[in-house]
C-alpha cells in the first residue's frame, strides 16, 4: 500500500491532481466487465495527456513497483472491456485525454493517430474534410478505439480490413521508459516523412511485437485509408439449411483467391443476423435449453431470412461500372440451387443487411450491439477462431461448436468472416450474468470450446481477458519462453500489463 500511494504522490506532480482518480466510484466502473469472472477494480485510474506523461507514469511505476494497465478507448466489450488484467493494477486511460488526430495525408492516404481516437473521430473528421477518404469500421462500438483495436488484431470488412496490417509506423513507450519509434520514424533526423508511408526499415520490423502483447505502450500510430469509391454496391445471398455452410465455403474461396470481391465475405447465421433485432422468444431464467429448431425458423420467416445469410460489396467507379460484377457473383452463387439474392436497394430495408453494409462502407454502427441483449443480464464473451477455407472442415468445426453451445445451454450465435484461404469465426456467447448457473455454464462453454478446437490445431485470433492464461497453456513451451524473454528485456521489471494476453515475467504470479 506505501508503494501505491507514493507511486501515486508521484504521479499526481506529473500529471496534476485532477488527472489521478481513485473515487470509489470510478474504480467500480473501471473494473467493470461482461464476462463470467469477477469484476476487476483497478486501484486508480490515470488520465495523462501526451507521451511524456506516460513516460513519467511508466518511470514512476518502476521506481515504486506498481502495476499498470493501460487502456486506449475501453470499449473492448465481450473481450475485457476497461478492467485490468488483475485487480489492483492500475488503469492508464490513454483515450480520455490523448485523442487527437495529428494528421491527415490525402497525397498518401494515411492518418497519424493517437489512442483515444475513435472509429466514429475520425469518419466525422474525414466527412468534414469531403468525404475523400474511407476508414476501416468494425461492426462494433462507434466509439472503440482504432489504435487499441489494430493492436488487438481486430479487423473490418471492407477491403483495408486488416486493422494492424494497415499501421504504418508506431510510438512505443517500452516497460523500461525508453521511447522509440518503428520504422523509419526511427531515424536519428527531424524529418519524418517515410514514416507512415513506408512500412519496414532498416533492421528487424519490430512493430509485430506490440500487437497482442504487454510489452510497451502505444502512444502514436500511422494507419492507412482507403480512397473512398465514387460508387459501392453490396449483394447478399439466403441459405435455408445449417449444412449449407460448407457449400457456401466453396463457393466464397475462388471469390477470394482471384480477389474478384474485394470485401470480406461476412458468413452470419440466423441468430447472428437477427439477435440485434430480437429477444429469446423462448428465454426461462434458469433454463439450461437452448433455443429449438421451432423458434429459429419462426424467426427466420418473421425477418425474411435463413439459416446463412452472405453478404459482400463491390467499388468501383459508377453503379453501371458495378452491375456486371454483381452479376457475376450473383451467377455463380445462384448455381447453387439454394441461394436466394437480395440486391443493395432491398437489403437497405433489412437491419441485419444494413449493418454489414455499413461496416462494408466504412460507416460505424451500434446496430450489431443490440444482440448482447439476446438475453437479459448482459453476459458476452467472444470466441473467435479460424476456420480453413474448405468446405468439409468449416462443416465439422460448426457441427463441433453447435454441439458444444447446445451442451451448455447456450444459443448457437456465430459469423464467419471469410478471406481466401481463412475465415475468422465470430462465435457470440450472450448469457444471463445475474444467474449465477448460466454464468457457470458460459465459462464452461468457453473453455471447452477452446480445449476442442485447440486439439484440432484451431487457435483464436483474439481472446477475451478471462481466458489469456487458458490460451497460452495451448501453445508450446518455447513460445511462452519467448515471450517472457521479450517481456524481460523491454519490460525488466514487469509493470506493464503483468498477465495480458498470458505474458509474465519468469517466476512472477
Amino acid at each position: 500500500m506505501k508503494n501505491i500511494q507514493n507511486f501515486l504522490a508521484q504521479v499526481r506532480s506529473d500529471l496534476g491532481d485532477q488527472w489521478v482518480d481513485q473515487r470509489p466510484e470510478t474504480l467500480v466502473r473501471y473494473g467493470e466487465h461482461t464476462l463470467p469472472g469477477q469484476a476487476r477494480a483497478p486501484s486508480a485510474v490515470l488520465f495523462p495527456e501526451s507521451t511524456a506523461q506516460v513516460v513519467a507514469i511508466v518511470k514512476a511505476a518502476n521506481e515504486f513497483g506498481v502495476a499498470l494497465y493501460p487502456i486506449s478507448t475501453g470499449n473492448n466489450i465481450g473481450l475485457g472491456s476497461r478492467a485490468p488484467a488483475r485487480a489492483g493494477q492500475v488503469v492508464v486511460d490513454l483515450g480520455y485525454r490523448m485523442n487527437r488526430i495529428r494528421e491527415i495525408n490525402e497525397e498518401t492516404c494515411y492518418a497519424e493517430l493517437e489512442p483515444g481516437v475513435s472509429f466514429q473521430m475520425l469518419r466525422d473528421e474525414l466527412r468534414r474534410r469531403g468525404d475523400k477518404l474511407m476508414v476501416s469500421a468494425t461492426s462494433g462500438p462507434p466509439h472503440g478505439g482504432i489504435v487499441g483495436n489494430a493492436m488487438d488484431r481486430g479487423a473490418g470488412y471492407g477491403p483495408y480490413f486488416d486493422h494492424f496490417g494497415m499501421t504504418c509506423g508506431m510510438e512505443v513507450v517500452l516497460g523500461n521508459g525508453e521511447v522509440i519509434r518503428t520504422g523509419d520514424g526511427s531515424l536519428d533526423t527531424e524529418s519524418l516523412v517515410n514514416w507512415h508511408v513506408s512500412k519496414f526499415s532498416f533492421g528487424p520490423a519490430l512493430d509485430g511485437l506490440f500487437a497482442q502483447s504487454n510489452f510497451g505502450i502505444v502512444t502514436r500510430v500511422g494507419v492507412w485509408l482507403m480512397p473512398r469509391p465514387p460508387a459501392s454496391r453490396s449483394f447478399h445471398f439466403v441459405f435455408p439449411d445449417d449444412e449449407d455452410l460448407a457449400e457456401i465455403i466453396e463457393l466464397c474461396r475462388p471469390m477470394k483467391l482471384s480477389n474478384f470481391v474485394p470485401s470480406l465475405f461476412r458468413i452470419a447465421n440466423d441468430l447472428y443476423a437477427m439477435a440485434p433485432d430480437e429477444r429469446n422468444p423462448e428465454y426461462l431464467e434458469g433454463s439450461r435449453q437452448s433455443i429449438s429448431g421451432v423458434a429459429r425458423k419462426a424467426l427466420q420467416g418473421k425477418h425474411g431470412l435463413g439459416a446463412w445469410q452472405v453478404s459482400g460489396m463491390f467499388y468501383g467507379a459508377s453503379t453501371a461500372a458495378i452491375e456486371p460484377l454483381v452479376a457475376r457473383v450473383r451467377g455463380h452463387f445462384e448455381r447453387s440451387g439454394k441461394a436466394r439474392y437480395i440486391g443493395h436497394d432491398e437489403a437497405l430495408n433489412i437491419p441485419a443487411l444494413r449493418i454489414a453494409i455499413d461496416s462494408m462502407s466504412g460507416e460505424p454502427s451500434a446496430g450489431e450491439l443490440g444482440m448482447l441483449q439476446w438475453r437479459p443480464g448482459s453476459g458476452n464473451s467472444w470466441f473467435l477462431p479460424g476456420t480453413p477455407m474448405v468446405g468439409s472442415q468449416a462443416m465439422e468445426l460448426d457441427r463441433l461448436g453447435r454441439s458444444i453451445y447446445e451442451k451448455h445451454g447456450m444459443d448457437y450465435i456465430v459469423m464467419h468472416v471469410a478471406s481466401a484461404r481463412f475465415a475468422r469465426g465470430l462465435h457470440v456467447l450472450v448469457w444471463n450474468k445475474d444467474d449465477r448457473g448460466e454464468n457457470t455454464r458460459a465459462d464452461a462453454c468457453y473453455r471447452e470450446l477452446t480445449l476442442e478446437f485447440s486439439k484440432r490445431g484451431i487457435g483464436v485470433g483474439r481472446a477475451p481477458a478471462d481466458y489469456a492464461d487458458l490460451h497460452m497453456e495451448q501453445m508450446m513451451p518455447s513460445l511462452r519462453w519467448a515471450c517472457q524473454a521479450i517481456k524481460q528485456a523491454l519490460d525488466p521489471n514487469g509493470v506493464i500489463s503483468p498477465g495480458k494476453y498470458g505474458i509474465d515475467l519468469p517466476g512472477a504470479e
